[in-house]
């Protein structure tokens, strides 16, 4: 197998998938910088992906792009030099045109990849999980913002790193997702590559999630563990999730078939106990919260030790506490007859809509909205929630099981579960929306879904 090309002028790359959000966007307009000839194909057509289109227009225009809209086509993945899959493929070890490539010997690999290949691995850090490796992820790197050359953010989180390299010192935390991370572990092979993993790396937790897109809550399990199946000695691996969460990670040892993230505990056990106590977030309300920014300044000391250095621990926590909760993580969008409303858009599991409602002192006061997309994972503790709380609004696809029956209600609709709660609340009641779910079928993403419900608050 021929392994990716040190130089991209003149190569012949082919991109599988743009996105109607414009996920391979960054990947595309880099390689055409690199002077290679892309050829993009997705199967939407034109029409769906006018938006990211447009961005490319110079680029389509002037040659430097060919367009392969509404089909992928074999000879596209075996006639060519490259082939850059988008990482929301499912199953990439048994997709038809890219183990076409792979026999053809065609290198097949992700834009993750070609972004970790120019980071300086010994100021890396990359922080995975089920839930909260979003916030843990800027937690991190704002306590690293102060040392060295500052940081960045990069990754699943959002956005590109292809052609802006890191300043020399600069440290790069990177969430990196379960796909992400197959593709740099034993997905690496398909363009005859080793396997990577950070300098530094983190877990927040574990629970079965994206078994659409694995197969099996195994597969899922075994790809988070390339997080730290490649590191070198002398790299650190920092997670609190066997320490605080004992029977969550029991119970996802059973499913993995070996608990892989076993670890030493990251400090003193004195040291830890002073974290566990002091460490709290304003702007980031919830015990899950506290727990990510313990494993924060965990993590960011361990980075600076790697360095070389001797972290601050107290200017490191004063850093973490001024975070404020990310859009679509529990955050706080308005008040409406004196309920509070928060837009947890972005929890997508089971276990990430407990954290949002154990974020509040009493479930009794809490009007949550949960459904959406079935990503084919239990959702019968969301579900049994529903006598504790002041109401459950299921919608989407997974209304059926969120509800079956009352005191749950059925609502189908986002608009309809909202003026539902509205109708319902008392003064000091909370309106959550935290669907447990993918968002697929009645929004596009999380982002739009968390954006809609914004609007429909501020309507009332």
């Amino acid at each position: 197998m021929r392994d990716i090309p040190n130089r991209l002028n003149g190569t012949r790359v082919t991109v599988m998938g743009l996105g109607r959000f414009g996920g391979g966007l960054g990947v595309t307009r880099w390689l055409v910088g690199q002077g290679a000839q892309v050829l993009l194909t997705d199967r939407a057509d034109a029409t769906a992906l006018a938006a990211p289109l447009d961005a490319l227009r110079s680029e389509v225009d002037a040659g430097r792009v060919r367009l392969r809209l509404g089909e992928h086509r074999d000879a596209d993945f075996i006639d060519t030099d490259l082939v850059i899959a988008n990482p929301a493929v499912p199953a990439p070890w048994d997709d038809p045109l890219l183990m076409a490539a792979r026999h053809a010997g065609t290198p097949v690999t992700t834009e993750i990849r070609l972004a970790i290949d120019r980071l300086d691995r010994d100021r890396t850090v990359g922080v995975t999980g089920s839930a909260g490796k979003s916030s843990t992820s800027s937690m991190i790197a704002r306590a690293l913002s102060g040392h060295g050359a500052g940081s960045r953010l990069g990754g699943n989180i959002g956005g590109s790193l292809l052609g802006t390299d890191p300043v020399p010192g600069q440290w790069t935390v990177l969430e990196l997702s379960s796909a992400m991370l197959w593709w740099l572990g034993p997905g690496a092979s398909l363009a005859g590559l080793e396997p990577w993993s950070p300098r530094v790396a983190v877990l927040t937790n574990l629970a079965p999630n994206h078994v659409d897109w694995h197969g099996s809550e195994r597969h899922y399990m075994a790809s988070k563990g390339a997080i730290r199946s490649a590191q070198h000695p002398g790299d650190a691996f920092v997670s609190l999730f066997g320490h605080e969460q004992p029977a969550a990670a029991e119970a996802a040892a059973r499913a993995a078939g070996a608990a892989w993230w076993d670890a030493p505990l990251p400090d003193t056990a004195e040291a830890l106990e002073s974290l566990l106590e002091r460490m709290d977030v304003p702007g980031a309300p919830g015990e899950h919260q506290r727990r990510n920014a313990r494993l924060a300044v965990l993590a960011a000391e361990a980075a600076i030790r790697s360095a070389g250095d001797r972290p601050d621990r107290a200017a490191l926590e004063d850093a973490v506490r001024g975070f404020e909760a990310l859009p679509h993580r529990l955050q706080f969008v308005g008040t409406h007859a004196g309920m509070r409303c928060y837009n947890d858009s972005k929890s997508t599991t089971p276990e990430a809509t407990l954290l949002a409602v154990g974020a509040f002192p009493d479930p009794a006061r809490i009007h949550l909205i949960a459904g959406g997309y079935d990503k084919k994972v239990d959702l019968s503790a969301v579900r049994d929630l529903a006598p504790r709380l002041a109401g459950l609004y299921a919608i989407g696809a997974t209304e059926d099981q969120l509800a079956p029956a009352p005191p749950a209600v059925r609502c189908r609709t986002l608009d309809a579960a909202v003026r539902a709660a509205a109708d319902r609340a008392r003064p000091g009641d909370v309106l959550l929306l935290s669907p447990a779910c993918a968002s697929f079928g009645q929004f596009t993403n999380y982002e739009h879904r968390g954006d809609a419900f914004t609007a429909l608050v501020r309507a009332l």
